[in-house]
């Protein structure tokens, strides 16, 4: 009979658990590399062309024509290296992109569409562009509907701002976010997270909840998300919460409704009119001043005995 012979792996299946005994370790096991990594997608990754065109277009106010003739050669040269055709129309105000025979990049095609809209609502190409970077998303969010009331709409759009526009510069700060707000829409820019706390800002804003308690939320957040130790933990209990105050408004007066006649009220009496019943505008120049410094006389007296009767009342006995 042939003797057993000594198996070399004895020690290290000894060790593992039953479900991996068989299992040899793999080149990406290492530690060294990130496997949340996104690597940038190249022409190698999809050497041949694609089956079938896409194309978005959007519409662009008039307002936003001049800017976009001047802009469209950077916006053509930007895209020609993703290989995105793009068309600008004049007659009929809109924008389209399409994909060529060059594009390699399947996902392109929607980030161009993001382009575009971005340029439709006032957002300048060097900070538009930058869309087409991996990891930058936007979102529009759409502000018009939330309000009826065209006063109170200016007012909380107004809020979003801030003074000199420092409310949405803490804002763009603490989302890592650029926040553009035009017309009845308000552009963001960024990483997903940020805009997600951009659009809940945005809608509490309109709906009468001000920025200033998400900034302060947020502002915890970060300092929170510094330590590790209270990185797997909850943070409500660090979280400020804040009471919705209801305030007493005055209560409105009964106003009793005047009866209706058919009539017009009678006409008020001009000066003159006064001055003929009075008989006063008959007199003569010199007798008019005469009759005027004899009122201003009685009305002296009359405020003399009340400057009096004031000052007597400090002499009174209690």
């Amino acid at each position: 009979m042939a003797e057993d012979t000594p198996n070399p792996d004895n020690s290290t299946t000894a060790s593992k658990p039953k479900s991996k005994k068989y299992r040899k370790d793999k080149p990406w096991d290492n530690e060294d590399i990130d496997h949340w990594k996104i690597e940038p997608f190249t022409q190698e990754d999809n050497p041949l062309p694609f089956t079938e065109e896409s194309s978005f277009a959007t519409l662009f106010p008039k307002y936003r024509e001049n800017y976009l003739k001047e802009v469209w050669p950077h916006v053509t040269k930007a895209l020609e290296k993703l290989g995105i055709k793009c068309l600008l129309d004049l007659i009929e105000g809109s924008m389209t992109v399409k994909t060529t025979r060059k594009t390699f990049d399947p996902y392109i095609i929607l980030k161009a569409r993001d382009l575009i809209k971005l340029l439709a609502r006032s957002v300048p190409f060097p900070q538009a562009v930058k869309i087409l970077d991996d990891g930058v998303a936007c979102d529009i969010i759409k502000i018009g509907s939330i309000i009826r009331n065209k006063e109170r709409f200016v007012k909380r759009r107004q809020r979003l701002i801030g003074p000199d526009g420092s409310t949405l510069k803490a804002v763009e700060l603490l989302t890592q976010c650029y926040v553009m707000v035009q017309g009845n829409t308000v552009s963001a820019m960024g990483p997903y997270k940020g805009l997600k706390e951009v659009r809940r800002i945005v809608i509490d804003c309109l709906k009468n909840i001000h920025p200033i308690y998400h900034i302060k939320e947020l502002m915890i957040k970060r300092e929170l998300s510094k330590d590790p130790k209270l990185k797997n933990e909850s943070w409500d209990r660090f979280l400020p919460h804040f009471k919705k105050q209801n305030i007493k408004r005055p209560k409105k007066q009964n106003i009793k409704k005047k009866e209706y006649t058919p009539f017009p009220p009678p006409q008020t009496p001009s000066k003159i009119d006064l001055q003929l019943e009075s008989g006063e505008y008959f007199l003569k120049p010199q007798e008019k001043i005469a009759h005027e410094m004899e009122k201003k006389k009685e009305k002296q007296k009359e405020n003399a005995l009340k400057r009096k009767a004031e000052r007597e009342k400090a002499f009174v006995p209690p």
